[in-house]
């Protein structure tokens, strides 16, 4: 048997690279036909809503607990009751979204823009928070939340938290 040459172990390593990728990639893709299901009005538990354009639109008392909504767009939508519990929401953007009463209780919410927000009566028990810009937020009613879960977050003057929490001033 002929050893292998330094090209033929390059192939071989891209070889296996791109079959592991092409198996991998249809994980991380967004689900064309889920997006449009929930943007119609249908809640989508589990669902991939991989960078979905909710924007303006009116989708309340909805479940989308565990979805995947990574880089989805929440601005300026009214969204009262909805449950993303357990969800992916890293880098969401929900710029001016109303959002009432949301579960968001253990929910990845790293990096998300909740600027101008309203998230009275919110549950963020559990989530992650870090990175996520709070400034102009309403939540004052909002519950779950703690000092470590803040302290990885930002807001500015106008950021209504609960009573006796603080969050740094974004940069």
């Amino acid at each position: 048997m002929k050893p292998l040459t330094i090209i033929s172990v390059i192939w071989l390593v891209l070889a296996v690279f791109g079959l592991a990728l092409i198996t991998v990639w249809p994980a991380h893709a967004q689900n064309a036909g889920q997006i449009a299901r929930a943007r119609g009005g249908a809640s989508c538990p589990g669902c991939n809503l991989f960078q979905a354009d909710f924007s303006n639109l009116e989708l309340k008392d909805r479940n989308f607990a565990g979805a995947r909504l990574r880089q989805a767009d929440l601005s300026a939508a009214v969204m009262n009751r909805t449950s993303f519990a357990r969800g992916d929401l890293r880098d969401l953007n929900a710029f001016g979204a109303v959002l009432g009463g949301v579960n968001f209780a253990g929910a990845n919410l790293a990096n998300a823009s909740f600027v101008g927000a309203y998230l009275e009566g919110a549950n963020f028990r559990g989530a992650n928070l870090s990175g996520a810009n709070f400034s102009g937020a309403e939540m004052a009613r909002a519950v779950g939340l703690t000092e470590a879960q803040l302290a990885g977050a930002c807001g500015d003057a106008d950021t209504r938290l609960p009573h006796g929490l603080r969050l740094r001033p974004c940069a």
